[in-house]
This record gives structure tokens, C-alpha cells and sequence, in this order.
């Protein structure tokens, strides 16, 4: 059971826009960093200080593959997932970013 206290701080992290639109893109799918950049059309390092605050959180884990880290929703926050119920899907932006990469290739 979480505190008042971890409580307040998920919801601190969640109150950002820039942080809650990343987290309804990973609530779609995981994803990397340069993804992330492509669809919000932020710079790296913006996007990398984001994820390292909700890591930090709890809310997101990150897996390394290669020189890639993806970062996936942690499951094992139900309060963040409830949250999250009332975020309107972001699906969208991740399919036009996946379009735009295949025509560019």
C-alpha cells in the first residue's frame, strides 16, 4: 500500500502535460527514447530528463537493448493505470510517426 506522501508525488508527475503525453504513448506501447523524440517533436535531451523523473518515480522501467533503453509502463503501479484510464489514446501519433519513417526510408 502506497503513502499519502507517494501518493502526491505520482500525482505531482502526472500533472506535467509533457510527462502525462509520454505516458499515454507507453501506455500503447513501449518505446524508446528517439521515438518519443520523433512524436513529440522535442529534443532528446528534453524528453530524457521527462523519463528520468517518472523512472524515478516508479511510473516507467527501462530496458536496455544494444545501445537502445526502451521504456514500458511499470504494471506494478495500479495507481498510475487508473490514472491513465481517463487519458485519451495516443495511438495516432504513433502510427504517423511509424508512416512518416517508412516513407523516409
Amino acid at each position: 500500500m502506497e503513502t499519502i506522501d507517494q501518493i502526491s508525488e505520482m500525482y505531482k508527475l502526472l500533472a506535467d502535460k509533457t510527462r502525462l503525453t509520454i505516458l499515454a504513448l507507453l501506455k500503447e506501447q513501449e518505446l524508446c527514447v528517439c521515438d518519443i523524440v520523433e512524436i513529440m517533436k522535442m529534443t532528446q535531451p528534453n524528453v530524457s530528463q521527462h523519463l528520468r523523473k517518472l523512472k524515478s518515480g516508479g511510473i516507467v522501467k527501462e530496458k536496455k537493448r544494444g545501445q537502445w533503453v526502451y521504456y514500458s509502463l511499470n504494471l506494478e503501479k495500479p495507481n498510475v493505470l487508473t490514472a491513465l484510464e481517463h487519458v485519451p489514446s495516443q495511438k495516432s501519433l504513433i502510427e504517423q510517426s511509424q508512416k512518416l519513417k517508412t516513407i523516409e526510408c
